[in-house]
């Protein structure tokens, strides 16, 4: 591999957005990009990076609800839209 793969890889990872995407598909493409880049971190770590990259509408759901739990936001609030 070229020694700047996984640095190309980490970029797009931290520059990864919902944009138009629904937030099932947002939170798929985060969850490949994190294993391309070989991306290991804690669950609030992984918490703060999907929030970081919603939409602002949606983020404001999720923080009156106070979900803890990233699994937990998909499963309650997104599942199968």
């Amino acid at each position: 591999m070229p020694n700047h793969y996984y640095r190309d890889l980490y970029m797009k990872l931290e520059g990864l957005n919902q944009d138009s995407r629904s937030v099932d598909e947002y939170f798929k493409e985060m969850k490949i990009a994190m294993i391309r880049a070989n991306v290991i971190e804690d669950r609030e770590a992984t918490m703060a990076r999907f929030l970081n990259g919603l939409n602002r509408d949606i983020v404001n759901v999720v923080e009156l609800q106070h979900c803890m739990e990233l699994e937990s936001i998909w499963q309650r609030r997104w599942r199968g839209k």
